[in-house]
């Protein structure tokens, strides 16, 4: 590990205005340099255990609370008067429910990508950000979940999509898109939070040994399972791990194809395509990496965590939305050709109505600003690197991301076979109540979730230590061998 240059800052140097350490200078490496096994336990644990807690963050968890309290009060408002005080209707039924549905769901996409698939390939920068992200999948998966389980109407009735043997011999609708949603989402938040929980336990074991208090000990070494960190129980949780890798990387895929599946079974013009399960892939992977960013670009800042989620880390999340990003723009561009191609009278109208001369065409041409010509300020290095503007593409990214949906779902429906079942659809105060209500939801469990747990793996960050020492090493050795002087270990 390179030695930490004289005139860079101490690495846990205490300052006065009460924060635990100074910013570090920027870096491209996956850590930080000066970080060692104890500097990283003792920032990361105190984060939890001794960083006094901020009126900024006790604004924002006012702010969040509100916003849970609206969420509660409208789901009481419409358990109480029924799901009419909607804006749906025949023909658009499906309206922000379904809308807010798909696109929270998106969002969980990056954490599972992240923690699954990039463990699975040996991507060593995403140990840095795998443990916010799966936090936040789990939040916005329970934000999701709402919106199916109270669009049946009769939420106290929703067991009924669960098969199990009961005593009128009847068995759930298994042809239903409605119960392919129950099997997936429960699937995916089951395998999420067991993946969550478990890559949790080295980590709350420390928590239990640093916490000072007899409580946090007590809290802390129950949830830690006995963990000792003898040989067993790493060989054990590392066995464990992979296994739950290897089950939660085929979500990635499955989940998101299963709700475009929803659609694409379909005959309605706009729904009935092929590209939409690949399509809904991309586009949820897109969306949870922008608000991967969202989340991690001020979080980093306010929690001064800079030696450990580098630039390095901003920079690719940016290149993997530049990647799923053209992905989305090539999906737009194929529901075009393929309406043309096909020769279907309806899939044309329905083309050219959604984009250019129906009642909701604005909302097809603000979805391509958003997710097609503001990301390409990707391509440029400087902006990948530029945290206040890279944080405003991706806010504007999920923005667009929830355009997508509403095109979607909205046009598709408001014009059917029939002139005479067309309609409009207006959101009403509930629609936007509850929609606000979960983002606040969201961001409330994010706050509480900061504050009791280390938003960063300590022990998989101590396992980078060791192999960054053991890369700066064979490094120098080779260079010994070829009678080179050693590389330089700048960052």
């Amino acid at each position: 590990m390179q030695s930490q240059s004289q005139n860079q800052p101490s690495t846990f140097e205490p300052e006065t205005t009460g924060s635990l350490r100074r910013p570090h200078p920027e870096t491209f490496k996956v850590i930080g340099p000066g970080e060692n096994y104890s500097t990283i336990s003792a920032h990361l644990s105190d984060v939890v255990l001794k960083r006094p807690i901020y009126k900024n963050w006790m604004l924002g968890l006012f702010i969040s609370g509100l916003g849970a309290m609206l969420m509660t009060y409208s789901i009481g408002y419409l358990l109480a008067k029924g799901v009419g005080v909607w804006g749906i209707n025949i023909p658009v039924a499906w309206g922000f429910d379904i809308i807010n549905f798909v696109w929270w769901i998106g969002i969980g996409h990056a954490g599972t990508f992240i923690s699954a698939v990039l463990l699975l390939v040996q991507q060593d920068w995403r140990t840095s950000i795998n443990r916010f992200a799966e936090a936040m999948t789990l939040f916005a998966v329970a934000c999701a979940g709402l919106f199916p389980a109270l669009h049946t109407g009769r939420p106290w009735l929703d067991y009924w999509l669960l098969p199990y043997p009961n005593t009128m011999g009847l068995w759930p609708q298994f042809r239903s898109p409605l119960e392919w949603d129950v099997f997936a989402v429960s699937t995916y938040a089951s395998t999420s939070l067991l993946f969550w929980y478990v890559g949790l336990i080295p980590d709350l074991a420390t928590l239990r040994d640093r916490a000072t208090s007899r409580p946090l000990k007590i809290v802390y070494g129950m949830a830690a399972l006995g963990w000792t960190g003898a040989a067993m129980h790493w060989q054990r949780y590392h066995a464990a791990y992979l296994i739950l890798a290897g089950l939660a990387t085929p979500l990635v895929l499955s989940v998101h194809s299963i709700v475009g599946l929803d659609f694409a079974a379909s005959i309605i013009p706009g729904w009935h395509s092929t590209i939409f399960p690949p399509y809904f892939v991309a586009g949820a992977i897109f969306s949870g990496f922008a608000m991967v960013l969202t989340l991690g670009i001020p979080m980093r800042k306010w929690y001064r965590l800079e030696q450990y989620i580098t630039l390095r880390h901003i920079d690719n999340c940016a290149k993997l939305m530049i990647v799923t990003g053209s992905i989305v723009t090539y999906g737009y561009a194929l529901e075009s050709f393929f309406a043309w191609y096909s020769a279907d009278e309806f899939e044309i109208f329905m083309d050219q109505s959604r984009r250019w001369s129906g009642p909701y065409w604005w909302s097809w041409n603000l979805l391509i600003l958003c997710n097609c010509i503001v990301p390409l300020l990707l391509w440029f290095p400087k902006v990948r690197v530029n945290g206040p503007v890279l944080w405003v593409i991706a806010g504007i990214v999920n923005v667009g991301m929830w355009f997508e949906r509403f095109v979607i779902i909205v046009p598709s429906l408001h014009r059917d076979f029939l002139p005479s079942s067309w309609g409009m659809f207006w959101p009403t105060f509930w629609d936007w109540s509850l929609f606000i209500g979960t983002l606040g939801f969201f961001m409330f469990l994010f706050l509480m979730f900061l504050r009791t747990l280390p938003v960063i793996s300590i022990f998989e960050m101590r396992e980078l230590v060791h192999l960054e020492e053991h890369k700066d090493a064979a490094k120098d050795a080779h260079a010994n061998e070829a009678g080179h002087p050693p590389a330089p270990t700048t960052p």
